[in-house]
């Protein structure tokens, strides 16, 4: 999947700015263009993993001509994620742990049956 991204370019006194349009909240900088790229794509992934743990939608990539008018004058380029990050189907594996790790992610798998994970 290509997401049209769009990079403020930097100055001696600035960073480069990346925003990935299509993923609301989804940004980054860097000192160089490549830096910024590098962290935008990092963004992006953990932006999408993150929608999917909260039970949300990921928005499908719209076209770059979407947001050139509201990003004019920015470089453009677009950040690639692997389908895969967006499979969601359980896969059986065979593993060892440690049985203080097995335990931990036991009470975890309980914690989040009951609704109770992350609350306080």
């Amino acid at each position: 999947m290509r997401y049209p991204t769009v990079i403020e370019a930097g100055t001696n006194n600035t960073a480069f700015g990346a925003v990935v349009p299509d993923l609301p909240g989804c940004f980054s900088a860097g000192d160089t263009l490549n830096e910024a790229l590098s962290t935008i794509e990092e963004a992006a992934q953990l932006w999408v993993e993150t929608a999917l743990d909260a039970g949300e939608e990921v928005p499908a990539p719209s076209t770059l001509a979407a947001h050139q008018k509201a990003y004019l004058g920015w470089l453009v380029g677009f950040v690639t994620l692997d389908p895969a990050l967006l499979d969601n189907c359980i896969e059986r594996v065979n593993i060892s742990l440690p049985r203080r790790v097995l335990g931990r992610l036991d009470a975890l798998a309980l914690q989040a049956d009951a609704g109770t994970v992350g609350k306080v």
